[in-house]
């Protein structure tokens, strides 16, 4: 019994995952997105001309988001913020929406951000990559201004 036992042993060391394993691919999440401004739930005058979302993997388990808005008026708003993808709440520079954000990653491709302004909870964004790396559906969870929670979907295209 104890030959079976150091045998089975054996072959299930030799099949098991090296402790070393080298890294796992990059999150399809990584590139920049751009939001389609035709399917915005909004009057078309009140559009955005443009939303470019890009996420970067910075190193040492860090992330860096960069959202770049061009405004009805052509005037370019930016927010930007760097963080562990751990649910740790990080400022934002550049306060489009936020100055707070805490962001996970619970599966590839899946990324939940919670948003806060001037420490007021803001939206929550859950941000989904198809299947073929295409495309992003982007599902903002908000509260109304009378406090009634609502969402909206929001479809980017990958640029690179």
């Amino acid at each position: 019994m104890k030959a079976l036992y150091a045998a089975l042993l054996a072959v299930a060391a030799t099949n098991a995952a090296p402790a070393f394993a080298a890294p796992t691919s990059a999150s399809p999440l990584i590139g920049s997105w751009a939001v389609d401004t035709s399917r915005l739930t909004m009057p078309p005058e009140a559009r955005p001309k443009s939303v470019t979302i890009s996420y970067e993997d910075v190193g040492g388990g860090k992330w860096r988001t960069n959202v770049e808005v061009v405004l009805p008026d052509s005037k370019k708003v930016q927010a930007i913020s760097t963080y562990v993808p751990d649910g740790t709440a990080t400022p934002v520079e550049g306060n489009l929406e936020a100055d707070m954000a805490a962001t996970r990653l619970p599966e590839p491709g899946v990324m939940v951000t919670a948003l806060a302004l001037h420490g007021n909870p803001g939206s929550m964004r859950t941000y989904t990559v198809s299947a073929d790396g295409k495309t992003m559906t982007e599902t903002v969870v908000y509260f109304t201004q009378e406090g009634v929670p609502a969402m909206r979907t929001n479809y980017f295209n990958r640029v690179r």
